[in-house]
């Protein structure tokens, strides 16, 4: 066992996992994460807590996580590599343990340029291979980066992200590999509106037996409007709808409840999807909107903390 958390005893009792997220406030107001907290944590084993998400400032991913603790929902720390150096990350981290948080989550970060603040200069002092190390070398070896020894207990479960759909294939399944080889504990895919490449994805991906080293969570977004489903047509980064689904969510009398009926849809398929091991429901500024989805797709009620 690594951190104790639930997550990671939900993921390795081998039961099917589910997550969301839930992005901190543009400013200092407590009171909306607790609520969140409150809202999910009977539908959730886990909740991340985005860091800057789209290069915004909002509130810190940690005092987040704190705000969520204090409802009894588990959260997931996201830490990105363009905001902090080496030193402010392992820092943050040591302080997240402390503070009882157990689940992080490595990776990049939205580039600057596209946020609130594009004249900003990025850190990206590591890379998120970099950043996993680190958390594995303080969990496991009780050790900072420069090869120091700290005192006390890092007990985490470390995850990272992978896109499915990034060409060219080859290239990113090594990076997934690597990922996992620098300690990566579960991996959460981008959004998921293209089945059979995500499929093709996981033939790849068992074929080289990464899904018996790390728990894979399949990643879905309920597109809440027309507008919203055009915009991701045309392309957003990582991520594109196909147009069969675009004229559904156009066509249909509620646009909101064809979003949910197609992200309710994709999970019954994902878990028949060999190697997948959860579910990651990417509703930020949505989130009222995932106990019901995770009812509808007969996940619900979440199991009993596994001992």
């Amino acid at each position: 066992m690594k951190s104790g958390s639930r997550l990671e005893k939900v993921l390795d009792s081998g039961q099917f996992a589910v997550t969301a997220e839930a992005g901190p406030p543009k400013g200092s107001l407590a009171d909306g994460m607790r609520e969140k907290g409150e809202l999910l944590k009977s539908s959730c084993d886990a909740i991340n807590v985005t860091d800057n998400q789209a290069a915004v400032v909002r509130m810190s991913s940690l005092a987040g996580c704190i705000l969520l603790m204090q409802t009894g929902a588990e959260p997931v720390l996201q830490m990105v590599v363009r905001d902090r150096n080496r030193l402010a990350l392992q820092s943050d981290i040591l302080g997240a343990a402390a503070l009882g948080i157990r689940n992080v989550l490595c990776l990049a970060g939205d580039h600057q340029r596209l946020g609130n603040h594009p004249a900003a200069a990025g850190a990206y002092d590591i890379d998120p291979i970099h950043l996993i190390q680190m958390c594995k070398a303080l969990r496991d070896e009780h050790r900072v980066g420069s090869g120091e020894t700290i005192s006390g207990e890092v007990p985490l479960y470390i995850g990272a992200v992978a896109n499915p759909f990034a060409e060219p294939l080859e290239l990113h399944l090594l990076t997934l590999a690597k990922k996992i080889r620098a300690g990566a504990d579960f991996i959460q895919t981008q959004a998921i509106f293209e089945l059979p490449r995500f499929v093709a994805w996981m033939d790849k991906v068992r074929e080289q037996g990464l899904h018996e080293k790390v728990h894979i969570l399949a990643s879905v977004l309920p597109i809440k409007s027309v507008e919203m489903a055009r915009r991701m047509r045309s392309g957003v980064p990582g991520m594109r709808l196909p147009d069969e689904l675009v004229e559904r969510i156009v066509r249909a009398a509620d646009a909101k409840a064809e979003g949910i009926s197609i992200c309710i849809e994709m999970i019954d398929q994902l878990k028949r999807v060999p190697g997948v091991h959860g579910i990651h429901i990417m509703a930020v500024a949505g989130e009222s909107a995932v106990p019901s989805i995770v009812q509808e797709a007969g996940l619900s009620p979440r199991p009993e903390r596994p001992r």
